[in-house]
């Protein structure tokens, strides 16, 4: 099996870390992150229309590029190393999934074309209380309203749940978890919950007798593969990140005197930082891995999914970890880079579950004892 990129992937890649040199340098990320909408909008313009990221892994005949989620994953990985913060992972990777794997045709070519161009930003309600994802202990509730439905209870951890336009949420039907859209979304109550990573934002939902309109029922299956999907995105994000780590301590170390030399010179810190390259490139072919089997609809994608997500958010706690050891007091400081990262491996080795989670459920999936 080869996962080599092409030269389009490649170029692709190329063009997103020269766009993202230009306009997500470190003093604009911080500005993007704490502004009212979270991102820059200007930066999202340019990525939705003149390069096309929302519309990688939707389908051409619903407005998109048709190519895949490997595509997708190149673009997170490229802004995770540029800790850029954008509404892709809500809206172009859950929401869009969602729908895809819905099988709702009038749902794909309704709703698609909007997320394609960028202009129409949503999110995906999964979380229950806890902020886990397990569609049988959702909070919120689906009941039958005339003709359509009505959503009542409570999500935590809606990602972007503030500035989306279109919202879906997993309910409990009767018969299992569904998919819904929110007919209302103005109905909605929203509240913001601060994260550790601030190029993270997330919101609380409250729903009180909020109209929707089913895209799939009896959705357990349909769940699962949009889970694993989050998951092989997620973790093309942690290895785009875990470069970045690894990138700014070899640079410090070489700038960095100790002694009157560079501490890049003893071999100790040469050793640590060969560990992380070791980390950095097994995250990376994890991540890689499990992509090429979203997009190709391969049926080891569970397996590589929970192997990635584990991998990835290990390594990125890893690089973190030492990453801060290796630059020393400046580290924590708001104005260096490295506290970007730090809250980036903690806040997502947290998301869609644990690391220990995901290598319970690959033991499962394989037929073995969970490590």
């Amino acid at each position: 099996m080869d996962f080599s990129l092409t030269d389009e992937q490649n170029e692709l890649a190329k063009t997103l870390h020269a766009v993202l040199a230009r306009h997500a340098d470190p003093l604009a990320v911080r500005s993007a992150a704490e502004s009212e909408l979270g991102y820059d909008p200007q930066l999202w313009q340019v990525l939705a229309e003149e390069i096309g990221v929302a519309s990688l892994s939707i389908p051409e005949e619903f407005g998109g590029a048709g190519c895949g989620w490997l595509e997708t994953g190149l673009v997170l990985e490229a802004l995770g190393y540029h800790l850029a913060p954008t509404p892709l992972l809500s809206s172009a990777v859950l929401a869009t999934a969602a729908i895809l794997e819905s099988g709702n045709e009038e749902a794909c070519e309704r709703l698609l074309p909007g997320l394609a161009e960028g202009s129409t930003l949503a999110t995906l309600a999964w979380a229950d209380a806890k902020g886990s994802w397990d569609p049988a202990s959702n909070d919120i509730t689906a009941a039958r309203q005339g003709d359509g439905w009505e959503l009542n209870g409570e999500a935590t951890l809606v990602i972007d749940g503030l500035t989306a336009s279109l919202v879906l949420a997993v309910a409990q039907t009767e018969n299992g978890p569904g998919i819904f859209e929110i007919l209302d979304p103005e109905a909605i109550q929203r509240v913001s919950t601060p994260a550790v990573d601030t190029t993270l934002r997330f919101a609380a939902y409250t729903l009180n007798q909020v109209p929707a309109r089913a895209l799939v029922l009896d959705a357990e299956a349909v769940l699962s593969k949009v889970r694993d999907i989050a998951l092989v995105s997620l973790s093309c994000w942690q290895a785009g990140t875990a470069r970045r780590g690894l990138d700014m301590t070899v640079e410090y170390s070489k700038q960095r005197e100790q002694f009157g030399r560079a501490i890049g010179s003893f071999q100790a810190l040469k050793h640590r930082m060969a560990d992380m390259l070791v980390q950095v490139e097994t995250a990376r072919t994890a991540a890689w891995a499990a992509a090429w089997s979203a997009g190709t609809g391969a049926d080891d994608l569970p397996q590589r999914a929970a192997s990635a997500a584990a991998w990835c958010s290990d390594a990125l706690d890893h690089i973190a970890a030492e990453c801060v050891q290796l630059h020393g007091g400046i580290a924590i400081t708001w104005e260096h880079d490295a506290q970007l990262v730090f809250k980036r491996a903690h806040a997502t080795s947290q998301l869609f579950g644990q690391a220990r989670t995901h290598r319970q459920r690959l033991g499962e999936l394989l037929g073995l004892t969970a490590a």
